[in-house]
């Protein structure tokens, strides 16, 4: 007798084949197929349950096979299914022909969550699976999908009568678990953009980053609100579409963050009722330590899971104080925001994980962070530059902390901005927009985007993944070859456009990012076309970054300084 179950591994999984052969012999539990060490436990946990709920383990030799056999298997969430091929195999349960069963037991019979129980269901209807039986605490994040048929399992008991109940009547005895009871309210996490005063070119550069996808780096002495500012950016960024909000709650599946007894996704904004509790419906936000590993934020292990950047997967991965980051976990970050994907080599193969995310990075100025502070009694000029009062950094300190970032890095980072703390005249001002008025203007920009965009994707799904691993949702995923027939300029456009190109020697990288940041700010404002104005404000942000001494430019400066 055998029994369908899954395996998590990498961003698609395994599914496992549970085949069980009682034969005469010396009483014993055999488990082949390069089972791991809580996969050999399971034997005990299994016959413990079984006596703790009523029913006599087989007193025989029993074989049990994890196939394919060649694939390392690991975790308890095979305990459930190898508890119902050894019933079937004794005679105590009916068929379990196309059927898929996951969940931990405990020794008293009851079903422990697992893992992995999304990802499990979609590899089941791909394979034409349209039964599952998982632990109860996991039903709602499994009946995200539609197609299947999903029995809730609180101990082992219920899963052997709800395979009954599919031998009687021909379908598993299920419940509409995507709505209604235990949903869970929305409740927002971040702050409100009205709350921090002055930093307009900051808020700005934050809203053309939710609009189009684009990279950013904010850099300035402490007290200017850059984390502040940066945690607030998921309260303007537009909701995701249903193929994307399934996509990301699949690799929170897989990495165990998906909150079971709250129905959502630990640390990210829950769909409002009545809709599935368990589905992350908003763009996802992450924010690590500096102390955080390269397989920590890259994905990895024993059993690759997801990193930070897949967690970050249609989201934003938020690195705050990024100098005080590894070196080699920055640099590692350039060719999954080239690619959208990073591949993880192991023995057993290459494993794919998506990786579209866009890159938020905060810093000081300098290592003691005192470069741009305003000096005592200093005019204002409007903007909040000063000078660079009580640095106690060496030039040679500076550069080294700066870097840290390299400028491979840099260049792929579209926006960059300098801030310095409020003068008292913005404390007092107040009148700051709020942040559902900038939502609406990212919104109105991102709609512009798909309709645009969704063409240039093969079967014109916006949000799906193309052959090579890319996807064109925002302007900051416009393919080079279609940027400019996606960036039409105006003749004034195009004149400002090659006036810059030729004072200010950008790579071509940078060429083809100026241009996606000009269509954002051209699409904030409905503008068919990018004009000169457009152009400017690309470039603008361009400027600065690459230098840490940028902080001590005049507002004014930064905007002109290559006419």
């Amino acid at each position: 007798m055998f029994i369908n179950s899954y395996a998590p591994f990498g961003a698609e999984g395994i599914i496992i084949r549970v085949e069980a052969d009682i034969r005469r012999g010396i009483p014993g539990v055999d488990i082949t197929g390069l089972a791991e060490g809580a996969v050999r436990e399971a034997r005990e946990r299994v016959r413990a349950a079984f006596r703790n709920s009523g029913y006599t383990f087989p007193p025989d030799r029993i074989l049990i096979n994890l196939a394919p056999a060649g694939l390392r298997k690991e975790g308890a969430a095979l305990d459930l299914p190898i508890a119902l091929a050894v019933m079937a195999a004794a005679g105590l349960a009916p068929s379990t022909d196309n059927l898929m069963v996951m969940g931990e037991l405990e020794l008293s019979g009851s079903v422990r969550p697992v893992r992995g129980v999304l990802a499990a269901v979609d590899a089941g209807l791909k394979a034409d699976i349209r039964d599952f039986i998982v632990p109860a605490e996991n039903a709602r994040e499994a009946a995200i999908l539609a197609g299947c048929r999903v029995a809730a399992a609180a101990t082992l008991q219920e899963a052997l009568h709800a395979l009954i109940v599919r031998a009687e009547t021909g379908s598993l005895p299920v419940s509409d678990f995507s709505a209604g009871e235990g949903a869970v309210p929305a409740v927002p996490a971040w702050g409100e953009f009205s709350q921090v005063r002055g930093q307009g070119r900051y808020k700005r550069a934050l809203e053309i980053a939710a609009a189009g996808g684009h990279n950013l780096l904010v850099f300035g002495p402490p007290g200017a609100g850059k984390t502040m500012l940066a945690r607030n950016l998921p309260s303007i960024m537009a909701p995701l579409t249903p193929a994307e909000s399934v996509e990301v709650t699949r690799l929170y599946s897989l990495a165990g963050q998906i909150d079971a007894g709250q129905g959502s996704a630990a640390g990210v904004f829950p769909s409002d009722p009545p809709g599935n509790p368990c589905l992350i419906t908003h763009p996802p936000f992450r924010s690590p330590h500096h102390s955080a590993s390269a397989e920590g934020i890259l994905g990895g292990g024993k059993s690759v899971r997801p990193g930070e950047i897949s967690l970050a997967h249609y989201g934003v991965l938020f690195l705050d104080e990024a100098p005080e980051f590894r070196s080699n976990v920055l640099q590692a970050l350039r060719e999954p925001l080239e690619d959208q994907v990073i591949t993880i080599s192991r023995a057993e193969g290459p494993v794919r994980l998506p990786a579209e995310f866009q890159l938020l990075l905060a810093a000081n100025s300098c290592p003691c962070g005192r470069l741009g502070l305003r000096e005592p009694g200093a005019a204002s000029d409007g903007g909040g530059m000063g000078g660079a009062l009580g640095c106690f950094c060496s030039p040679e300190e500076v550069s080294r902390y700066w870097r840290k970032f390299g400028s491979a890095l840099l260049d792929r980072i579209e926006l960059r901005v300098a801030v310095v703390p409020p003068d008292v005249a913005q404390m007092e001002k107040g009148g700051e927009e709020s942040g559902a008025e900038i939502a609406k203007r990212v919104q109105r920009a991102v709609e512009i985007q798909r309709e645009r965009l969704r063409g240039l994707t093969p079967g014109g799904e916006a949000a799906a993944i193309n052959t090579s691993g890319a996807s064109y949702r925002r302007n900051a995923r416009i393919p080079a070859g279609m940027v400019e027939p996606c960036c039409p300029l105006t003749d004034r456009g195009s004149r400002a456009f090659r006036e810059a190109l030729a004072k200010l020697g950008l790579s071509g990288r940078a060429y083809h990012g100026i241009l996606r940041v000009a269509r954002t700010i051209a699409d904030l404002e409905g503008r068919s076309s990018i004009d000169a104005d457009h152009i400017l404000e690309a470039v603008q942000y361009r400027r600065q970054g690459d230098d840490p001494y940028d902080i001590l430019l005049g507002k004014d400066t930064v905007r002109t300084a290559w006419l």
